[in-house]
């Protein structure tokens, strides 16, 4: 009992061990004066009774509290999805087959025609298909396993991006106004109505069914008249377009020439197969060989596109080896496949201007539109 008074007021016989640990702990002893509290606690300093804020840490909470609601509207914009503005001119989308999308948004069958603007892409998945049109340009019909982009909508120049897939093109807007920009060419319309393929791996091929299309990348062109098709490679560009009725021998001799290395013994072989295979209608594929080729081959290619379609009037062996450009358009022109100054011209303006017979083209294209699978 004398031990547990000493717990309490002091007094009594203390603990020997209690001893100890107040000597252990004597440095760590607090003031002797007792705590004295007021008896009624003054009002808080605000309205809010019952609540303190020591006015020394406002600064400080008005900083946090700043931090945090910049951090929350960040948080918030940074997780809104991205969408691009559905405004100013659009193409129409409509439904053919299954659920294409526009981004995430699937169109329905029954739906009206959806709006197409700039930046955005429709796709089309295994068993779907849409139709995507413009008043004063065309329609454009897209295959299953596709993915489109509206790149450009001027009046002068319209421009969408075909990443993979399969379209078809009947447009009626004047020469040059259309373009198509694919991973591994670039094709722009002259009056055509045309099939245009791209695979997953970026190479690609178009088909003309109608009026003749250019292909071009980094300086290299291929000109595509109805009947025709050429294909295409990434980095490589076009290659030597040809018509599809050509023997199977041409037809492999060309794809052997545009995959093998330049001054391969394989491209020279196949070079040797398309000469001895060609008929008069094969100048096309010759035509472009010229400016594929060099030296002794260029010579070997004149005299077989010669024996086939005589140069015309103005037109001279020498200028041709040389690749002189106004001695090939004249040789182009002649084999009536197209005027290449509608060519030229594109190369040189930007706002191409419809040719006297683009207005004769629309109802033959929407017919042979019809006529796609």
């Amino acid at each position: 009992m004398m031990q547990e008074n000493y717990l309490w007021d002091g007094s009594g016989t203390p603990d020997p061990e209690i001893q100890r640990l107040e000597t252990l702990l004597a440095d760590f002893r607090g003031s002797e004066t007792a705590l004295v509290l007021p008896a009624e606690l003054p009002a808080a300093p605000s309205k809010f009774r019952g609540v303190f804020v020591n006015p020394l840490s406002l600064p400080r909470l008005a900083v946090a509290a700043a931090i945090l609601l910049v951090f929350g509207v960040t948080l918030f914009f940074t997780m809104q999805p991205k969408t691009v503005p559905e405004t100013g001119p659009a193409w129409e989308v409509a439904n053919i087959q299954g659920e294409p999308q526009i981004g995430t948004k699937a169109i329905a069958a029954d739906q009206a025609p959806s709006k197409l603007h700039v930046g955005q892409m429709i796709s089309t998945n295994g068993d779907s298909r849409a139709s995507l049109s413009q008043a004063d340009l065309g329609e454009i019909r897209i295959e299953p396993n596709s993915r489109v982009r509206l790149l450009q909508t001027d009046p002068n120049r319209k421009r969408i991006q075909l990443d993979v897939g399969t379209i078809h093109a009947a447009i009626w807007a004047p020469p040059g106004t259309f373009v198509v920009d694919t991973p591994s060419a670039v094709a722009i319309d002259l009056g055509c109505a045309y099939t245009l393929q791209v695979a997953p791996d970026g190479s690609g091929s178009i088909r003309t069914t109608l009026g003749w299309v250019g292909f071009h990348l980094n300086g290299r062109d291929s000109f595509i008249p109805a009947g025709a098709m050429c294909s295409t490679r990434r980095e490589l560009g076009p290659g030597v377009p040809y018509f599809e009725e050509a023997t199977p021998a041409f037809r492999e001799g060309i794809a052997k020439f545009d995959s093998n290395p330049q001054d391969s013994s394989a491209r020279s072989a196949a070079l040797a197969m398309m000469l001895s295979e060609a008929r008069a209608q094969d100048a096309l594929s010759l035509w472009h060989l010229l400016s594929r080729t060099t030296g002794a081959e260029r010579a070997q290619v004149y005299a077989r596109f010669a024996a086939l379609v005589p140069p015309p009037r103005g037109v001279t062996r020498a200028g041709i080896l040389n690749l002189d450009q106004s001695m090939l358009d004249l040789w182009w022109n002649s084999l009536g496949l197209g005027d290449i100054s509608v060519w030229r011209f594109w190369e040189q303006s930007a706002s191409p201007q419809p040719s006297a017979n683009s207005q004769q083209l629309p109802q033959k294209k929407q017919s042979l539109l019809k006529q796609q699978p």
